[in-house]
């Protein structure tokens, strides 16, 4: 039992594309760290959960990159950014926006998982509502939703934050709400109970933009 190798969770994906997916060079590569009584866990957020050993984390997140495949840490950080399918095209549905957005805030550490969620347009196929915080394209310019929960008998779709925001005070608006989050919350205190308790009126009045 001394002996035993230490094992670590890792979430992958094949980042923001159109629509979730991994090529067979990709699977075979992530089935190479795997014994054949291992699983892979498929979560909800478009990530594929793998344990791998502590010791070669670094290699392994290495030729995991250098494959395209995205990798991020699990437990109370951001999640990657769930999308939607980009069903129009690459530019038309704004792809290098939610690409942007999703190197700037996933990994990030928080007082407990949080999950945005991006749609390219007003059908809502990334599910934007539901989720911790939302991005609607809407035509050229996006809306922010905040507080959604998916879960529970207190489910309830997330309301309109702010809309009509450029690229860039997009990503300055969700950065800076996901810092006053880590700076105010409680600890392990889910961001749908800490928009309730905290009210979004000062979460507006933080982020100022």
């Amino acid at each position: 039992m001394g002996n035993q190798r230490k094992k670590i969770k890792l979430a992958v994906n094949g980042g923001i594309n159109f629509g979730a997916k991994l090529t067979a060079k990709q699977l075979l590569i992530i089935a190479k760290y795997m014994d054949d009584q291992d699983e892979l866990e498929l979560t909800t957020f478009q990530q594929l959960y793998i344990d791998i050993l502590e010791e070669k984390k670094d290699e392994i997140i290495s030729e995991f990159e250098q494959a395209g495949i995205r990798c991020y840490p699990v437990g109370s950080f951001v999640k990657s950014l769930r999308t939607c399918n980009f069903c129009k095209g690459e530019e038309e549905e704004g792809m290098p926006v939610a690409k942007e957005l999703n190197d700037r805030i996933a990994g990030i550490p928080v007082p407990f998982t949080l999950k945005p969620a991006y749609t390219g347009c007003p059908v809502g196929c990334g599910e934007p509502l539901i989720n911790d915080i939302g991005i609607m394209k809407v035509k050229d310019h996006y809306d922010l939703y905040i507080g959604g929960k998916s879960k529970g008998k207190d489910a309830e779709a997330g309301s309109l934050f702010m809309s009509n925001l450029e690229p860039e005070d997009l990503y300055s608006a969700v950065e800076k709400i996901i810092e006053f989050y880590q700076q105010q919350a409680k600890k392990r205190e889910a961001f749908h109970k800490f928009v309730n308790r905290i009210g979004k009126e000062a979460v507006l009045k933080e982020i100022n933009i």
